[in-house]
């Protein structure tokens, strides 16, 4: 879901000639083989992407057309590589020594992109705002350590007081429904404009010991986004569904523009 809304959300940059940046706060290795030893031992794939495979038309097509059939699956900043124009640029930062080692040799000859080993929201407030004036800040935090919707409220509203017109989406998962519901509210009293909450269940989240569904936080989506988030979350709603009572989507306005 989150890779699928991203490429709309770089589409929609490219539609005008200004040059962009895109900022991708915990970037990860970039890029993953799916027929690794970790790949084939949780299968997760499967239950995922591999739902997508073939198809070529509809509100997917462009998004699965990237991922290709060379049994790799691109991370968010092979994505955003993808469709940089030769003016734009992008900032990787990621913080564990091996994924940044696989980030640094993945880009090491690309010169629009530039990687860094630091903190990712160090880095954020460091990069931020863009001299472009214009791009995207993504953040996906791994949800490892306790805190993190309080750290991302306040990035969102830092980088909006300080670069109010950058579009920011912001990754989180949906396990149970109370840490959900007490961010979007925070967000909701930030006094942050504009934000939209996206969000795929495969069931009813009840279980917080389980990943239930997950979500992506929009702030200055681009016109046109709701319509195709729409579109796009009932199609993967219909590809990824397991069946399971309480699965679903919604698009919900946390505050307006």
């Amino acid at each position: 879901m989150k890779h699928a809304l991203l490429v709309w959300l770089l589409q929609a940059l490219t539609r005008k000639p200004a040059a962009f940046r895109v900022l991708d706060t915990h970037a990860g290795a970039g890029r993953y083989d799916l027929n690794s030893d970790a790949a084939l031992r949780t299968g997760e794939w499967r239950q995922g992407i591999a739902r997508l495979q073939g198809i070529t038309e509809g509100p997917l097509a462009d998004y699965v057309a990237l991922v290709g059939q060379d049994g790799s699956y691109p991370g968010s900043p092979a994505i955003a590589s993808a469709l940089l124009r030769e003016q734009d640029r992008l900032a990787l930062v990621e913080l564990h020594e091996a994924d940044y080692a696989e980030l640094r040799a993945l880009f090491r000859a690309d010169p629009q992109v530039a990687v860094h080993r630091r903190d990712g929201w160090e880095a954020l407030r460091a990069l931020t705002p863009f001299p472009e004036k214009r791009g995207l800040v993504l953040m996906d935090p791994p949800f490892e350590q306790p805190g993190e919707y309080e750290r991302l409220t306040a990035a969102i509203t830092d980088v909006s007081r300080r670069a109010r017109g950058l579009v920011q989406a912001a990754w989180y998962p949906i396990k149970g429904r109370a840490p959900v519901r007490a961010f979007h509210t925070a967000l909701a009293d930030s006094g942050v404009k504009d934000i939209l909450a996206a969000e795929l269940h495969l069931r009813e989240p009840t279980d917080a010991a389980r990943l239930n569904g997950c979500g992506l936080i929009i702030v200055n989506a681009p016109y046109g986004f709701e319509d195709a988030a729409r579109e796009m979350l009932t199609e993967l709603r219909g590809r990824l569904s397991i069946g399971e009572p309480g699965d679903g989507w919604a698009l919900t306005r946390i505050a307006d523009e």
